[in-house]
């Protein structure tokens, strides 16, 4: 028989602990779990695991989960990219936009939480591209202190830090750089703009142990807990 959810969850606690042993700067972990194409009931067995956060690419395929999982006090983060005419939806929907990459769209989600007059601030991460793939969405490297002045002076949002998507290696080892690319800039931004930007999200199912190794906050964990994604 295959594992359960709740067997893989264990599995992935335990080599996020061994991950943080071999760290030189142990933080504590927050595993998202990706359950995007996944149904409803795999998203309550993982709660019921004990997960507390689940991470989603589109705002309709989340819209049309959400009346079942109403009851859970779970945190739900947008992970995929966000098209700007989704962007209010998205700002009532979700609990943290992991996916912001321009401050069109930071401004769309600040509005709106006014226009749903929602007081409590939406956490967002900027995405940075770390490598320049052309399928890849984020924002360049070169373009992120100013995008986060900016966002940091709307009202509505609270800029907590940075995520990559880095190319997908067969071996995980030669993903380290980016890791390391994305912690240093995540370092500098928050030295020079004083702002404490706790947050390193980076890392999935086939590289998170050397996420970890190089300072994530928060892992982005899909296939390893759900397995393979159904098939359309």
């Amino acid at each position: 028989m295959p594992p359960t959810i709740r067997e893989n969850i264990l599995r992935i606690q335990d080599r996020i602990a061994k991950a943080r042993e071999k760290s030189p700067r142990p933080t504590e972990i927050t595993l998202i779990a990706v359950s995007k194409t996944h149904p409803a009931e795999s998203i309550r067995e993982a709660y019921q695991a004990g997960l507390r956060h689940f991470g989603e690419n589109r705002v309709q395929e989340w819209e049309g989960k959400r009346q079942q999982l109403e009851d859970l006090p779970a945190t739900w983060h947008l992970i995929g990219h966000l098209q700007s005419n989704k962007s209010a939806r998205a700002a009532k929907a979700f609990h943290s936009i992991d996916s912001v990459d321009d401050f069109a769209l930071a401004q769309r989600l600040d509005h709106a939480r006014t226009e749903f007059n929602i007081k409590e601030k939406l956490r967002v991460l900027i995405e940075v591209r770390v490598e320049n793939e052309a399928t890849k969405t984020g924002a360049d490297f070169h373009t992120v202190p100013q995008l986060l002045e900016k966002i940091s002076q709307l009202k509505n949002l609270e800029a907590a830090g940075l995520m990559c998507i880095p190319p997908f290696l067969e071996d995980s080892e030669k993903v380290r750089p980016y890791f390391q690319r994305l912690r240093k800039l995540r370092d500098d931004l928050a030295a020079s703009s004083g702002l404490p930007l706790p947050v390193l999200s980076m890392g999935m199912s086939h590289d998170f142990e050397i996420a970890i190794q190089e300072g994530a906050t928060e892992v982005r964990i899909g296939t390893a807990i759900f397995g393979a994604r159904p098939k359309p």
